[in-house]
């Protein structure tokens, strides 16, 4: 297979999960290259996720590593194969690749649990709300870059609507839902929005009450992904210099911590439904 010049992150963390065996094996990158009659070159394209690989090479590499964890091979062995172009694909080239690859990601996961702090989470937005908040880009963007950001996140809503929809609970902060980013019109549909979410039975809405006492999690923002396995789930974050996907087994348990610590702080489902009510309410 020729080499990727832009690997997806999905593609980036096979080879990452590839280096872990080889690492936890002891073997070296030089010495597995001459048992597959390799280069150190094409083994180092291949754990960066550069190099595709086949499922019958990685079933190979396991028993080479001495890998015992049936499991674990299998789940990566379908990565491999895995050939799917999703309706993200129309977006190369449009978008930037860290898009396609959050709904690469959260099409391939098997549940989502989110915190969002300062706005309502992109999987609930309605159009008018996204659209405001990509507005307020700097530098502004201009309408060719507008429409397709708004068009791409509304179609990543497919992973929690339609026939089998993925497990989806958020918690998001009572000061996200009250904050008017765009009209009063926009803020009382996009409640409306969470609410008939709420009402169809696969999302589960949390908040934060704004009284809350001792919250101290403003930076808790994060999309944790579950992977066929706890130890291929991800988690992503967003931060000034960008998103990062995260899958280091120390990190993914300190940040487990810290979704069961913002968990305790927000309110159970039907009390946060009841609150949400009370907004459209107020609007």
């Amino acid at each position: 297979m020729p080499p990727r010049s832009h690997p997806t992150a999905r593609q980036t963390r096979l080879g990452t999960e590839l280096r872990r065996l080889r690492e936890a094996s002891g073997l070296k990158a030089r010495d597995v290259a001459a048992f597959l009659n390799s280069t150190s070159t094409q083994m180092s394209q291949m754990e960066a996720g550069i190099a595709g690989v086949s499922a019958e090479r990685i079933r190979r590499l396991a028993a080479h590593y001495a890998c015992t964890d049936e499991a674990l091979i299998e789940a990566l062995a379908i990565m491999a194969g895995d050939r799917t172009r999703g309706w993200w694909d129309e977006y190369r080239g449009v978008l930037p690749q860290v898009n396609l690859d959050v709904a690469e990601a959260e099409h391939h996961a098997s549940f989502l649990r989110e915190i969002v702090i300062t706005h309502v989470p992109g999987l609930l937005q309605t159009p008018d709300y996204a659209r405001a908040v990509f507005r307020y880009m700097r530098p502004e963007l201009p309408q060719s870059e507008l429409a397709p950001r708004v068009e791409h996140r509304m179609r990543r809503r497919a992973v929690i609507e339609g026939a089998a929809p993925t497990p989806y609970e958020t918690i998001v902060h009572e000061f996200a839902l009250r904050v008017r980013v765009a009209d009063r019109h926009a803020s009382l549909t996009q409640l409306q929005r969470i609410l008939d979410q709420i009402e169809q039975g696969h999302v589960t809405v949390r908040v934060i009450p704004a009284d809350q006492d001792n919250f101290a999690g403003a930076d808790a923002s994060m999309m944790y992904m579950g992977g066929p396995l706890p130890q291929l789930d991800t988690v992503l974050r967003d931060f000034p210099t960008g998103t990062m996907f995260i899958d280091a087994e120390a990190q993914l348990k300190r940040l487990r911590t810290l979704l069961r610590k913002v968990e305790k702080a927000s309110l159970e489902p039907m009390t946060s439904r009841e609150l949400i009510h009370r907004m459209t309410k107020e609007l």
